[in-house]
């Protein structure tokens, strides 16, 4: 057994299997103890939820409970895998709202493919939770999928594969194209990939200023066009009238390249024929659309992006999905709006901003120091400033948009880091 895959097993296996565990609260040590843990003090919080169904955040883990819940349909980039298999990843995305951000999650793998069945299923049992959030998910099923629970329920409901990955690339695109001195209503976008990453993202681009003219969509059949045959309605809404057929068609003069497609498919001399200063976000994991060093010895004049951790500028959703809930949250909210998901870009966009604490920096040993700029467009996943910063943006925005059902009460408050010297 290649020594990795055994490092990887292991890790999963031992001191004991998994990544997450439940955790008592509430002493539970005397007979008193238990008089009030269960029967018969229990019953008083029950009676106070069935008089009011919002008494259950004050009386049951509710407020900050998240479930993490896939079908297994579309896996980390390996496909159909199945409910089962996904565990691992559903549970160390608990694993991450916990670590992050200071919310309990537990992880669901629901045995259906069938999109209505699943929906029931997933609004039945979300009175348990004060959040849902939806993973490795098919594309168009994901949008649908949503859509419907969205509607149905009275918590944030959230596709991180949909807006974490949007809300991470439109951060990382504002700054990078503020460096490149162009402007996103004026900038030609080609995104590669037309799933649930690609199409979210756009969508959101173009909420944020950008030209739908200026958007050309490319999945495996090539640049979607008008004159195409069979494209599901979430595509159709791309359409061009053009005479573009290819990616490489597609790149000419384009400003900005957004892969979440496939491995090595940006050429070299598709890359040479983009516009100056082009912005390229390769974010196939693990292996990019084009290798950085390529595209570096290509162009001088880029600023480049990836999905791995062992390049500058790494696109990692892990800096949105915990802290946009954590607002959520702090607010009982009953959704995530697109105003607090634009709350959540311009956070982490201000906060690429500020000088960098050397605590920051003591996470990555090879850095000596950060700013912004060509190699540091969006702020790391260990920057501490994160869950100081989003969830009060997040629940703010919740709060003038009519969705937050009370004032904003972090119910964890991050401790200032007493290492303050910046770089």
């Amino acid at each position: 057994m290649p020594d990795h895959i055994k490092k990887a097993l292991d890790y999963h296996a031992h001191p004991r299997p998994g990544k997450i565990a439940i955790q008592v609260t509430k002493a539970m040590e005397t007979q008193a103890d238990l008089a009030l843990a269960y029967t018969p003090g229990v019953s008083e919080p029950v009676q106070a939820i069935a008089n009011n169904p919002d008494a259950a955040f004050d009386y049951t883990a509710k407020g900050n409970l998240v479930a993490v819940i896939t079908n297994g349909t579309a896996v980390l980039g390996m496909g159909n895998m199945g409910a089962l298999a996904s565990k691992p990843i559903m549970e160390g995305k608990a694993a991450l709202f916990k670590k992050f951000a200071h919310i309990d999650a537990i992880d669901i793998e629901v045995e259906c493919q069938n999109s209505a069945e699943f929906i029931s299923t997933v609004a039945r049992i979300a009175p348990t939770f004060g959040g849902i959030n939806l993973e490795d998910i098919k594309a168009p099923e994901c949008f649908e999928i949503e859509y419907a629970l969205r509607e149905q329920l009275n918590i944030p409901v959230f596709h991180d594969d949909q807006h974490g990955t949007a809300i991470t690339i439109a951060a990382s695109l504002l700054n990078a194209l503020e460096l490149q001195g162009k402007t996103l209503h004026e900038s030609v976008i080609v995104c590669v990939g037309a799933g649930a990453a690609g199409l979210t993202s756009m969508h959101l681009l173009i909420t944020l200023g950008a030209s739908r003219d200026n958007v050309y969509l490319v999945d495996s059949q090539g640049v979607v066009h008008s004159g195409r045959q069979h494209l599901n309605p979430y595509k159709f809404a791309f359409a061009h009238e053009t005479d573009k057929r290819t990616l490489a068609d597609a790149l000419v003069d384009a400003d900005v390249f957004i892969g979440v497609s496939a491995p090595n498919i940006l050429t070299a001399e598709m890359l040479q024929s983009m516009a100056p200063k082009p912005i390229i976000f390769a974010l196939s994991n693990p292996t990019p659309e084009i290798n950085p060093a390529l595209a570096h010895s290509v162009r001088k004049d880029l600023i480049l992006a990836t999905g791995r951790s062992d390049y500058p500028n790494q696109v990692n959703n892990l800096l949105v999905f915990p802290f946009i809930f954590r607002g959520a949250l702090d607010v009982r909210a009953t959704k995530i709006t697109m105003e607090m998901q634009i709350a959540c870009v311009n956070a982490l966009r201000d906060l690429t901003h500020q000088p960098v604490p050397a605590s920051v920096l003591s996470y990555y040993p090879g850095l000596k120091s950060l700013s912004f700029g060509p190699d540091y467009i969006i702020p790391k996943p260990f920057d501490s400033r994160l869950i100081e910063v989003i969830p009060p943006a997040v629940a703010k925005a919740a709060i003038e948009c009519g969705v937050a059902r009370t004032a904003y009460r972090p119910i964890y408050t991050e401790k200032k880091a007493k290492n303050t010297e910046v770089t």
